[in-house]
């Protein structure tokens, strides 16, 4: 496999469902999928995420996605089909007209990044989601006081970031949902926040943004303390961990001056 061709095999497996292939668009993708791309098919149009078959996180993340999706296709392009082998497998979403959010101080996205997050706080939390509790910031927290506060019966996104908030001429999406969970409806805004303050903003012009959001405005300030801690120690074990990944030094400082700015102490 190579990054501008997945292979006949690859090809083989979605032809039932997409038809003969007709143009392949590789995107850019991160660390968890092996194909991202926007194909044209005999069938349509297709956005195609896609990793090994093979046991583990990442196949586990891609059929969390697809598990999801029917229940977030009010803010999230909706799946047309899934294909599985031995070798790969993969999920064919509809194709969006967006482009990534900018997050930046004198963004113009910003309105309708707090307004897709409002969104999906609407989002009812579905059965399929009810076992999926978040707590992968659990081992960061002080003790399992701090640990509960991050509990809660909200369906959450978790990856908030300009590439999986796209906007549209008519429409804001949220895309990528590769590991939902169940907790404390604002640890969404909150993951916003370290991002906005990222992307250039001051941590106190970083909450004003957050405030927009009705989780933001509903949680207990000493549990966005306990998260600001939490995402402190996570993202500077992550930075230790790969010190060569500027972009991991980068979210650690930015969780630093938010945490500054709360005044709380590590």
């Amino acid at each position: 496999m190579s990054r501008n061709d997945p292979g006949p095999e690859f090809w083989n497996v979605l032809r039932p469902h997409a038809g003969n292939l007709v143009d392949f668009r590789p995107t850019s993708r991160g660390f968890s999928s092996d194909v991202t791309a926007l194909i044209t098919c005999e069938k349509g149009r297709f956005f195609v995420k896609a990793v090994r078959n093979r046991p583990g996180g990442r196949r586990d993340s891609i059929v969390r996605e697809r598990l999801i999706n029917p229940f977030v296709c009010p803010v999230s392009p909706a799946l047309r089909w899934y294909a599985e082998d031995d070798g790969w497998i993969a999920l064919g979403f509809e194709a969006v007209e967006g482009q990534s959010s900018d997050f930046a101080p004198d963004s113009p996205d910003l309105p309708a990044i707090v307004g897709i997050l409002n969104r999906i706080r609407d989002l009812d939390l579905p059965n399929v989601a009810q076992n999926w509790r978040e707590g992968r910031w659990d081992r960061f927290c002080a003790n399992e006081a701090e640990a509960e506060i991050l509990r809660g019966d909200a369906l959450l996104h978790t990856d908030i970031n300009p590439s999986n908030l796209l906007i549209g001429e008519e429409r804001t999406w949220a895309v990528d949902w590769s590991w939902p969970t169940r907790g404390a409806a604002f640890i969404d805004p909150a993951c916003l926040v370290v991002q906005l303050i990222s992307a250039g903003h001051t941590a106190e012009s970083a909450e004003s943004w957050a405030a927009g959001c009705t989780a933001w405005k509903e949680a207990d300030p000493k549990a966005v303390d306990a998260f600001a801690a939490a995402t402190l120690r996570m993202h500077r074990a992550f930075a230790d961990r790969t010190p060569d990944a500027s972009w991991l030094r980068a979210m650690a400082t930015a969780a630093q001056a938010w945490t500054d700015h709360r005044r709380v102490t590590i």
